[in-house]
């Protein structure tokens, strides 16, 4: 009897955070399911049942899968390059400069800015004809590398990628830091006694250490990334042809045409997408704590 009360009373305390669970995150997966089966546009009081319609129409849409790949593109290179520069930046200070502080300030401005007034602000930077990227390069006599970087579907992506990084390395910057800073010192010391170098300790102490959380740094980057809306909104709008369409993007075109259920169905496989790669993830969490 004592055990069965104590189990109710323990059922109690947790309750408030299943129904909060219930309430924010089952109810509306189950509820954009059963659009994505209708045919709506979101203001009509009916809704045609067309069953797997949308979702056969989708894996024939050559301009979604398009847009997945852009942003698979975008998070790669966001992986190369946006994780090594903040790790990079997170040594540097590690070690000891001056006007770190500062340093860390200035490295964490980008990520707290509203990412539509930095889309903005980087697309008056990138204008072909009055922008100061241009304008840099002619005045460094670089003028035939000039081009209207948003609006040639060349340049277009990797203009928007190089953005998304400079906004999002200092996240990762922050999390390697606080990761550095709980390696312990004497490793460094008996590794300096042994007779290893800057490049050898990083190698044989820093890096092994830092694996786990390197890796929980790129998960939140490919989730991150392969979630970019607001830069390309603000920016480029998916354009030139497509050219930085994402899947955000792409959904939000078809919610603004009204045709709720085929972007739900979109949501739906776009969501898919997004456990699977959290599934992996986890996986191989387990795996490096195993090692």
């Amino acid at each position: 009897m004592v055990s069965d009360r104590r189990y109710l009373n323990n059922f109690f305390y947790v309750l408030p955070a299943i129904l909060m669970f219930a309430i924010f995150t089952i109810y509306p997966f189950i509820k954009t399911f059963q659009l994505s089966v209708y045919e709506w546009d979101g203001i009509s009081p009916t809704m045609k049942f067309v069953g797997l319609k949308n979702y056969l129409e989708i894996f024939s849409d050559r301009l979604f899968w398009n847009s997945m790949l852009n942003a698979g593109i975008i998070t790669l290179l966001a992986l190369t390059f946006q994780n090594m520069l903040a790790l990079l930046l997170a040594v540097i200070i590690d070690r000891g400069v001056k006007f770190d502080k500062f340093f860390r300030t200035v490295y964490f401005i980008p990520p707290i800015l509203s990412g539509v007034v930095v889309g903005l602000v980087w697309k008056w930077i990138y204008d072909g004809n009055y922008g100061i990227l241009n304008t840099i390069l002619t005045h460094i006599g670089l003028e035939k590398y000039t081009t209207s970087w948003l609006s040639n579907p060349r340049t277009a992506l990797v203009s928007v990628a190089v953005v998304h990084m400079w906004k999002g390395f200092g996240w990762g910057f922050v999390i390697l830091l606080a990761g550095l800073q709980t390696i312990p010192r004497e490793l460094y010391e008996a590794a300096a006694i042994d007779g290893a170098d800057s490049f050898k300790q990083f190698w044989y102490v820093t890096a092994p250490l830092m694996l786990p959380i390197f890796f929980v740094v790129s998960v939140l980057t490919i989730l991150g990334t392969m979630q970019i809306f607001d830069l390309i909104y603000s920016m480029t709008r998916g354009g030139p042809a497509g050219a930085t369409e994402v899947p955000i993007s792409y959904i939000y075109r078809y919610m603004a045409n009204n045709e709720l259920g085929y972007a739900t169905a979109m949501a739906v496989i776009f969501g898919l997408v997004l456990f699977t790669l959290s599934i992996l993830q986890i996986k191989i969490s387990r795996k490096l704590r195993k090692v």
